[in-house]
């Protein structure tokens, strides 16, 4: 009897949905990069850098643009490239998953949830500071005990690497 209230349970549900005209959005999922994935800055292969990946999936694509490194990732995003409200998805690598050298397969996790450790010693694939991404809070202040840096939040991260230095008064310094 339970299992027949359910199944007719399910089926009005599925009828009610299919009744409404309404096409219901499909939720995107992470890809994992072929070997012939180009970050979109560098053009060059994800397989040709070590440490964590972005993708980018802009609403109304199937295809998710890129990155070689998370902070690239957050680059695009915080400059006036795209809007937040334009993105289907963003995807970083959990970075407890893996290695450095290779990140885990189905290690993606949403961006905007992730903690990120900043100004660590790890450097992104091109040099630099990277940005590196925990699905776990603690697990971002364990890496940043490791390596240093600072552990922020999804809007911080973004902000901390899209301000520029701040350049030294010269004529206060004396320079």
């Amino acid at each position: 009897m339970k299992r027949s209230v359910a199944r007719s349970l399910a089926l009005a549900l599925a009828l009610l949905g299919a009744g409404c005209g309404e096409e219901t959005a499909s939720i995107p999922v992470p890809k994992e990069p072929g070997p012939g994935a180009m970050g979109y800055f560098c053009r060059m292969t994800l397989a040709e850098h070590q440490g964590p990946k972005g993708q980018i999936l802009p609403k109304g694509w199937s295809e998710p643009l890129w990155f070689s490194s998370v902070r690239d990732a957050l680059t695009y995003v915080g400059q006036d490239i795209i809007s937040e409200r334009e993105l289907a998805a963003f995807w970083v690598n959990d970075m407890e998953q893996g290695s450095w050298e290779k990140p885990a397969l189905g290690s993606w996790i949403d961006a905007q949830s992730a903690w990120y450790v900043i100004d660590s010693k790890k450097s992104s694939g091109m040099g630099g500071s990277e940005a590196v991404p925990f699905r776990r809070r603690e697990a971002a202040q364990g890496f940043a005990a490791q390596f240093g840096g600072r552990v922020l939040g999804y809007a911080e991260a973004r902000d901390a690497i899209n301000t520029p230095p701040e350049i030294p008064d010269t004529e206060a310094s004396g320079i």
